[in-house]
C-alpha cells in the first residue's frame, strides 16, 4: 500500500503542475509504477524463504515428518501473499481510490463549472448546433 500511496501523489503531484486534473488513467499508471516498485522486494523475500524451506521438503532424517508439515503450509502462505501483494491489492487501491475520479481530463469539467471544454465535448456540442 505504501508503495501504490506513494506512486499515487507522486503522480498527483506532476498533474499539479499542468492544467489537467488527476484522472483515472493517470491512477492506472501510478499503480502500475507503484506494483513495479514492489516486485523486487517482494520476489527477492520469497525466493530466499523458499529456498531455505525447500531442502526442508526433501530431507529423510529424524524429525523430517514434523518439519515437512510446517514447511508446506509456509510455502502456500509465501505463494498465495504474492499474489495478494503484486494483484489483490492494486486492484482494490484502483477500486476505491478510483471513485470519482473523471474517466479523461475533459469529463467532468462543465459539471463543476470550470469553464474548460474538452475537444470531444465541443465538437458534441457544434454538431447539435448545426442540425437544428
Amino acid at each position: 500500500m505504501i508503495y501504490l500511496g506513494q506512486a499515487s501523489a507522486r503522480r498527483k503531484r506532476q498533474r499539479k503542475t499542468t492544467a489537467h486534473p488527476f484522472t483515472r488513467p493517470d491512477l492506472y499508471d501510478a499503480l502500475i509504477v507503484g506494483a513495479m516498485d514492489r516486485v523486487g522486494p517482494k520476489m527477492m523475500t520469497v525466493v530466499a524463504i523458499m529456498a531455505g524451506l525447500v531442502p526442508i521438503l526433501w530431507s529423510n532424517g529424524t524429525g523430517s515428518e514434523v518439519m515437512q508439515r510446517i514447511a508446506v503450509p509456509m510455502i502456500g502462505g509465501m505463494v498465495s501473499s504474492t499474489v495478494l501483494t503484486l494483484v489483490v491489492i492494486p486492484a482494490i487501491f484502483a477500486v476505491v481510490k478510483g471513485v470519482g475520479l473523471p474517466a479523461s481530463p475533459w469529463q467532468d469539467s462543465d459539471e463543476k463549472g470550470a469553464g474548460h471544454r474538452g475537444p470531444t465535448r465541443t465538437l458534441e456540442l457544434h454538431r447539435t448546433e448545426n442540425v437544428q
